[in-house]
């Protein structure tokens, strides 16, 4: 076993605890939150084991211990900083320009 399995199984393991920690404060039963999350009670209990689940069935259970808004905070939208809505003079940008090359070619430089 490498290091990235056993860290991602310690990270699962984790948000195992968590998700069992807001089932437990949501005051619901596993069968209630399968019920709620429209998954079955096998599922809620792997999910609290740290086995792999897969995205949507994390949503659902989130959704269902009422913590859906708790997503947001791992993908969070931070928006463009102060300094280039200023030097957009408010316009947000729609198209990335790649990489470009510095003025001219190698070719076309200066010499002696």
């Amino acid at each position: 076993m490498n290091i990235e399995d056993t860290l991602v199984k310690a990270m699962l393991s984790t948000l195992g605890r968590r998700l069992r920690r807001a089932r437990l404060d949501a005051n619901l039963a596993q069968r209630e939150l399968g019920r709620l999350a429209g998954v079955s009670l096998k599922t809620v209990r792997n999910a609290e084991d740290g086995q792999n689940i897969s995205l949507e069935t994390l949503i659902l259970l989130l959704q269902g211990v009422g913590r859906l808004d708790d997503l947001d905070l791992l993908l969070a939208d931070d928006g463009p900083s102060p300094v280039d809505m200023l030097e957009r003079q408010g316009r947000v940008r729609q198209r990335a320009t790649g990489s470009r090359a510095t003025g001219r070619d190698a070719a076309d430089t200066w010499q002696w």
